[in-house]
């Protein structure tokens, strides 16, 4: 199926770019915050096993027990951080954004490795889009076992406070990343990024342009062949009244055409 954006760009429906990491049981899924890996085993009742392959069912019957925060792509709306609950589910109401794909190498800040406002700035300034919703950050060196890294205490790069303060004014709804959080892995609490993004001052009394529609999905895989560039987004969730919900976006390249 082929559909028209903005009267200047066609998209081609049957070529979709999964920047998901899938969730498996096995010690290839990526791990973050202490956590083990996923369990993912059939259900068992007495001598009867929830596994066709067993020979005691005519299903595959499995219990899932996962982390949508540790355990891979993921999708989380301000409820994350606040005092009161908010879902994900209740949060995200649309799900195909106008999106910028950019790739930016961390700089060395103090001993870590941050992404800054220059670099985001840099970044966006060219656009096709009379308004991009989304922002998708790929960072330098993007080694394959993103997808099956271990993050817990290695102290990942992470984006400035100045830099998500930029995004939301720039007013982009949703921001992909291909970490484990917008944060320092160690900050005291403080999670000056995601506070920044979603406008929350008071985590116990949110003020009211706090940005409740607006989300942040970390731990994606962009391969390096996907061009950096202006895509569609879609961003897929479970429907799960959580703060956050394992997700799939999922990119659309855009081509332009003559009237």
């Amino acid at each position: 199926m082929i559909v028209v954006l903005e009267n200047k760009f066609q998209i081609d429906l049957s070529k979709p770019i999964d920047i998901s990491i899938p969730l498996t049981n096995t010690d290839e899924n990526p791990i973050a915050w202490y956590i083990e890996k996923p369990v993912i085993e059939p259900v068992v009742f007495d001598d009867w096993i929830g596994k066709v392959s067993e020979g005691k069912s005519s299903t595959n019957f499995n219990n899932i027990f996962f982390n949508p925060h540790g355990h891979g792509t993921h999708t989380e709306c301000l409820g994350h951080i606040t005092n009161d609950f908010y879902s994900i589910n209740q949060s995200l109401k649309q799900f195909f954004f106008t999106a910028k794909l950019i790739t930016v190498e961390p700089e060395k800040i103090e001993g870590d490795f941050v992404i800054t406002k220059k670099q985001i700035s840099k970044a966006l300034n060219s656009s096709n889009f009379s308004k991009t919703e989304a922002i998708i950050i790929r960072t330098l060196p993007n080694q394959k076992d993103k997808k099956s890294r271990k993050y817990s205490n290695t102290n990942p790069p992470y984006l400035s406070e100045e830099a998500a303060v930029f995004i939301r004014e720039s007013e982009i709804q949703h921001l992909l990343i291909d970490l484990p959080s917008v944060d320092r892995e160690h900050d005291e609490g403080k999670l000056v990024a995601h506070k920044a993004f979603w406008n929350v001052k008071d985590t116990h009394n949110l003020n009211e342009d706090a940005r409740f529609e607006a989300t942040i999905t970390e731990m994606i895989y962009v391969p390096d062949e996907i061009e950096d560039g202006n895509y569609l987004l879609n961003i897929q969730i479970v429907s799960f009244e959580n703060d956050a919900s394992p997700s799939k976006p999922i990119l659309y390249a855009l081509e332009t055409f003559d009237k």
